[in-house]
């Protein structure tokens, strides 16, 4: 079969396009997916250049989010059919599997094994590549924002680093709800396009300061009198952004967060955390239901993933260049 395989790690452009590599075979509980379409995400990055402490089986196939039909099923499997239409929820639930992309081979071939514990229906009115986006970056931000952050309409939200995967869906799932939202870019054209969103401020980031732009937009949060500010300011980014995030929340306001792209061991000032009485919640992933109810919301026309950029299988590393570079908006597909 085709697949995009790492066999060290390394940095761009290491990522092999084999035309012959070995099909899979089904265990007793796996199943055998025809791909359709499989989409990228930063942790393909960290996979691909090796992350401290994991180490990761080589070779490797990549891809944690795909999508696609069964072809084959093992001995065991009762409940599946050939010709089931499916998304791959990549976290391992049950135990002793590990993440697939990452400890089993992944979506970025022609075909793939997955054990049966993994599988998601995907229904008839969701395609193939809306599915294939909604685990790792819907999942994530759906539960940040709704399992855990329980944002609701009548909010006022901050989202950093607006643009990119995690970005775009925190906007999306804003605008669902009729949320105001506050987003951040660095570059016009990203600045366009998210305005193109309907999002109701946005701040350039190459040139303005977003603690006070949010001032002058909203006035300086007040500590006495719950005035001021935005309700919740949704940061990924961590590094410098951390403390300015805490000056710009109102009183009894919310920071959510589900990563650390500009680092993890920030600057802290802890009185902002308890004079203005900020709720800092974090959120690991997603949970299954998490990725059933975003089926749900695709289905009904109620969210559609902004789905930017499609690559043939052997246009991998070109693929993985333009996330790498932050040049992307939205999310990324390989249709194997």
């Amino acid at each position: 079969m085709r697949a995009a395989v790492i066999h060290q790690h390394g940095g761009p452009g290491c990522i092999q396009f084999e035309k012959n590599f070995p099909d899979p075979r089904p265990g007793p509980d796996d199943v055998i997916l025809r791909v359709r379409a499989c989409s990228l995400n930063y942790h393909d990055i960290f996979t691909r250049r090796g992350m401290p402490g994991i180490k990761i089986p080589l070779p490797c196939i990549m891809g944690n989010d795909f999508s696609g039909d069964i072809v084959e099923l093992g001995a065991n499997v009762k409940d599946w059919a050939v010709g089931n239409r499916v998304v791959v929820d990549p976290i391992d639930r049950v135990g002793g599997g590990g993440m697939i992309g990452e400890m089993w081979h992944g979506g970025m071939a022609e075909y793939c094994r997955v054990p049966v514990a993994h599988l998601v229906r995907v229904p008839d009115e969701v395609s193939y590549e809306q599915a294939a986006v909604l685990p790792v970056a819907y999942g994530a931000a759906y539960r940040m924002m709704f399992s855990n952050g329980d944002v609701q309409p009548k909010d006022k939200i901050l989202i950093l680093g607006a643009s990119g995967g995690v970005g775009t869906c925190c906007v999306l799932f804003c605008k669902m709800i009729g949320a105001q939202v506050v987003a951040t870019a660095s570059s016009a054209a990203k600045i366009e396009r998210l305005r193109a969103m309907g999002v109701d401020h946005v701040i350039d980031t190459s040139s303005q300061d977003f603690v006070k732009e949010i001032w002058r937009i909203y006035t300086k949060p007040h500590r006495r009198y719950f005035t001021g500010g935005v309700d919740v300011v949704v940061n990924y980014i961590g590094g410098d952004t951390w403390v300015q995030s805490l000056k710009v929340v109102r009183r009894g306001g919310k920071v959510l967060t589900c990563g650390a792209a500009a680092g993890f061991a920030p600057q802290e000032d802890l009185r902002y955390i308890w004079s203005f009485e900020i709720k800092v919640l974090g959120s690991n992933g997603w949970m299954r239901e998490d990725l059933e109810k975003l089926l749900e919301l695709t289905r009904s026309k109620k969210l559609t993933p902004l789905i930017e950029h499609r690559f043939k299988l052997d246009q991998v590393n070109e693929a993985f260049r333009l996330m790498e570079d932050r040049q992307l908006f939205g999310k990324i597909v390989l249709e194997p």
